[in-house]
């Protein structure tokens, strides 16, 4: 199954897509509460296409560029989720300085109404658009009324901890519990990126690795997890990951992810790969030289065999 149409300018949209009905927001992670939004979308206007208007990149990253990497999501990662979950196309306008700073009347006027057409909103109730964020899911209501444009505001989807949102399933990533931050998604959090060659040293100390950089992605927590993989084919395959800066080696300057997988000889170099944590089996450490980092990998290797027995 394709995944669903992209665009980055309200211009590119086709005249055939015009007339949607649209959920709007950053949607990083894609998890529930997202997923919630656009389902109140699509039940609003069942015949219409289903989109979804979106910003790449994040604002955050736009207006705070030194921040560290904080996604859940990168934008085709974000577009496969929210094509699973029915969109027929996103809509990831460009946020450059000039979005930055038109005014909420304006965008709704010119994006969701003249550029769009759209026929149904829907939107979290934090939605903020427009400069200085000057429209909120009340003015959007209130402009959507005014046009005869349908609008939807949805209620947080919550849990026994409260409402779910990106920012707590970030903060779970980082305290070393993607079991949890799984069940707010709806799906295991992935690390998409292609793989790149290392300095070979998994092949000598007898794990070859598949390795990765972070990139823009979040940094969870550095240790060592249980892991599934997405493979080139569509095929998932077990195996074991690190996420660190390696310092029995002196220490990287930047976090890599290092996944071993289990009964696979393929290559793998300069393909795009998922890495899928499932279980946190250990903190990153420091091992008094190569031979106690093998018996620690060997360990490694036995306690996410065990991990992932069940899947």
């Amino acid at each position: 199954m394709s995944g669903p149409l992209i665009f980055s300018a309200w211009q590119e949209v086709p005249a055939a897509l015009h007339g949607a009905t649209l959920a709007l927001g950053n949607m990083d992670g894609v998890h529930r509460g997202h997923v919630a939004v656009l389902r109140a979308a699509h039940a609003a206007r069942p015949a219409a296409p289903l989109g979804v208007l979106t910003f790449e990149p994040h604002p955050r990253e736009h207006f705070r560029p030194d921040d560290p990497p904080f996604r859940l999501t990168l934008l085709p990662a974000k577009a496969a989720a929210l094509g699973a979950a029915g969109a027929r196309f996103v809509l990831a306008l460009r946020f450059d300085a000039a979005l930055a700073a038109m005014p909420a009347e304006t965008f709704f006027a010119e994006v969701l109404q003249r550029g769009l057409g759209a026929v149904h909103l829907s939107c979290g109730q934090d939605f903020a658009f427009g400069h200085r964020r000057g429209g909120d899911a009340g003015t959007l209501a209130t402009m959507a009324e005014a046009a005869g444009i349908g609008i939807t505001v949805v209620p947080p989807v919550g849990d026994a901890e409260g409402p779910i949102s990106s920012t707590r399933i970030r903060r779970l990533l980082q305290d070393g519990y993607p079991e949890r931050a799984s069940a707010l998604l709806g799906r295991p959090w992935e690390i998409r990126g292609e793989v790149v060659h290392g300095d070979k040293l998994g092949r000598v100390l007898g794990w070859p690795t598949a390795n990765l950089w972070l990139g823009r992605h979040l940094e969870p927590a550095r240790g060592v997890y249980a892991v599934t993989v997405s493979l080139p084919d569509g095929r998932e395959v077990k195996g074991v990951s690190n996420i660190g800066r390696r310092p029995t080696l002196g220490g990287d300057p930047e976090t890599r992810l290092e996944t071993y997988i289990f009964d696979f000889n393929e290559d793998l170099y300069g393909k795009e790969i998922g890495v899928r944590l499932r279980t946190f089996l250990r903190a990153d450490a420091k091992f008094d030289g190569l031979e106690a980092l093998k018996v620690a990998i060997a360990q490694d290797a036995a306690d996410a065999r065990a991990a992932l027995a069940g899947l």
